[in-house]
């Protein structure tokens, strides 16, 4: 399945329920640290619901351990400032959807990083910011996941 990497993230409940979307859909999710919170946080906990034990997710200490961890061969960068459409991507198991910190985002450094393989966006109307964290991570694993039929689901 996909590998959903949260850059940073500093907001307990987008994570929960990012906790959340992959054990429903059999994605990994990876957290690299500075995070903005305690993992044994209650709104954390709250969000994830009973799913923590039925979901995959590793912390990473920095960017560097977890590209070693992963080994990705295609790295998605989730940015406001891309061009391409997230849909016209050919997402295939074992790929990459990384997403920024709330509410910056990916910071340019970041972006610059070789294993990134390319930058995509979600459309919004004009002069909207972002989408919540969790929503664009869940948008962008269903689109994938679509893509292959929705392999395993009920």
């Amino acid at each position: 399945m996909f590998k959903v990497m949260f850059f940073s993230p500093r907001i307990a409940p987008n994570t929960g329920n990012a906790i959340r979307m992959v054990a429903a859909t059999g994605c990994e999710l990876h957290l690299v640290e500075p995070l903005g919170f305690e993992l044994s946080e209650p709104k954390l906990r709250r969000a994830g619901l009973d799913y923590h034990d039925l979901a995959s997710v590793t912390v990473h200490t920095d960017l560097a351990t977890a590209w070693d961890a992963i080994a990705p061969t295609q790295v998605y960068a989730f940015t406001a400032h891309a061009t391409a459409s997230f849909s016209d991507i050919a997402y295939q198991p074992g790929d990459v959807l990384m997403f920024g910190p709330e509410p910056t985002g990916l910071d340019d450094a970041t972006l610059a990083d070789p294993h990134i393989t390319s930058r995509v966006r979600i459309p919004m109307l004009a002069g909207r910011r972002s989408l919540n964290l969790s929503n664009a991570a869940a948008v962008a694993v269903y689109e994938a996941w679509r893509q292959h039929g929705f392999t395993g689901s009920i």
